[in-house]
């Protein structure tokens, strides 16, 4: 990236993609935290028009703050890779591939992390009969922030019938109980392991709403566990290719000791609203937010 002292950065947000609220969100409190950073700072809601807009802008650097599809599934990276635009994050293939809950347990399974068994299936399949014992939970392969998640539990008689919004792909996956674990990665350093803790599971009002879920930070859980986390977290991130900033998600089974932690997958653009897991484990270690967006747009570059 440009070594100017105060770089201009588009702080790219919105988008058509089911989480255009949630990257809304992100985008003005990485905004706010860049301009306070001393960056340059222009906000871009993502539409049609985003190649034109930014050949017209010419920014130092892109803060990539969208989420989900076109965002974060590696296509906007592509463009910005034509554009030859620098850009925070990671980049195409490993965007890919994380939003891509399948192949990203493919990884896994490859580097030796561990995971619960899944397939993917016909929407209609899965509507229509159990396709894996329960309790097992459906998910769009392609989504993150908990959109579309419905946990099937083990005395269901019928299978769940998925609303009409649901892709035609699904994957089923087994349930795996327990505790709700994360830990961030920022650039090769596995910062902290946080325990979520919510009245029910960790769906999309419990991530995004005020008072929806409570953080221990450092997670209070035995050293074993704790190491285990910070060592899957940094070689997920290594295997997927994953660059700048990435938060792993687990689940741990405390009856069943290290044999109960199993990956759930890895994000590569983490949330930054106020109720966000990674800034959040930034500041546990000492990163404020300013510094941490600051970091990241001092990182960003093309080939990621």
């Amino acid at each position: 990236m440009s070594s100017r002292a105060n770089p201009k950065v588009v702080v790219l947000m919105g988008g058509p993609s089911a989480e255009r609220e949630v990257s809304l969100s992100t985008g003005r409190e990485c905004a706010a935290a860049l301009r306070a950073a001393e960056c340059d700072v222009i906000e871009v809601d993502a539409g049609p028009d985003l190649a034109t807009r930014l050949m017209q802008i010419a920014p130092d650097a892109v803060f990539n703050a969208l989420h989900g599809r076109w965002g974060e599934d590696g296509a906007v990276q592509g463009l910005l890779e034509w554009l030859h635009i620098p850009y925070t994050h990671s980049g195409i293939l490993a965007s890919a591939l994380t939003l891509d809950k399948e192949r990203t347990k493919d990884i896994y399974r490859a580097v030796g992390l561990p995971v619960v068994d899944s397939i993917l299936a016909d929407a209609d399949d899965v509507r229509a009969r159990h396709v894996m014992p329960p309790p097992y939970v459906v998910k769009p392969y392609n989504e993150g922030s908990s959109v579309g998640i419905y946990i099937v539990h083990d005395a269901a008689d019928a299978p769940p019938q998925l609303s009409d919004d649901m892709p035609a792909r699904v994957m089923v996956e087994t349930y795996a109980p327990g505790r709700e674990l994360t830990v961030t990665v920022l650039g090769d350093r596995a910062l902290t392991v946080t325990d979520i803790i919510t009245d029910g599971w960790y769906d999309y009002h419990a991530k995004y709403a005020p008072g929806g879920s409570r953080h221990v930070v450092p997670a209070e859980i035995p050293a074993q566990i704790f190491d285990a986390c910070m060592d899957y977290a940094l070689r997920a991130h290594r295997a997927l290719g994953c660059r700048g900033i990435s938060r792993t998600d687990f689940r741990w089974d405390e009856s069943r000791g290290l044999d109960g932690l199993i990956l759930l997958e890895t994000n590569t653009q983490p949330g930054m609203t106020p109720t966000s897991l990674a800034p959040e484990q930034a500041a546990k270690v000492g990163i404020g937010f300013p510094e941490l967006c600051r970091w990241l747009v001092e990182d960003a570059s093309c080939d990621r």
